[in-house]
């Protein structure tokens, strides 16, 4: 088994994240209940349960820009990131960071984007073309 990350938090409204998570992510949906539901982001299991999202503030710099504290965040090949960054592009979702390239020509070079869910809860899509970079120095 591969292993993957669970994470739960909480969203405002689960019919809205459904849209979202499900069609303009293109997450799959799992497990739910009244209360809860389930997707499998991009191989980990997110459970988005009904409640107060938490408390973010813009106190991340990386490179030049300031960006939501804390955040979700995953980790994708590069093709797989530019066709969803087209897609989220061409759906004019509202970004914290527009798609772009950081620390270009350095080690750890990614693109990266960050958006807000419609709960608000910030969450960041970087890509690398090759995944050694992910954890060079």
């Amino acid at each position: 088994m591969q292993p993957c990350f669970h994470l739960a938090y909480h969203v405002t409204d689960l019919d809205e994240a459904r849209a979202f998570y499900g069609r303009l992510l293109g997450c799959q949906e799992g497990r739910s209940t009244e209360a809860w539901v389930d997707f499998n982001f991009f191989g980990h299991q997110l459970s988005l349960h009904l409640g107060k999202p938490f408390e973010t503030t813009n106190t991340g710099k990386v490179g030049n820009h300031m960006v939501p504290m804390p955040h979700l965040g995953v980790v994708l090949g590069m093709e797989e990131w530019k066709a969803l960054a087209q897609r989220l592009v061409a759906a004019n979702l509202d970004f914290v960071v527009t798609p772009t390239i950081r620390f270009e020509g350095q080690t750890g070079e990614q693109s990266t984007m960050f958006f807000l869910d419609p709960s608000g809860n910030p969450i960041e899509v970087k890509g690398f073309a090759n995944a050694a970079g992910i954890f060079e120095r």
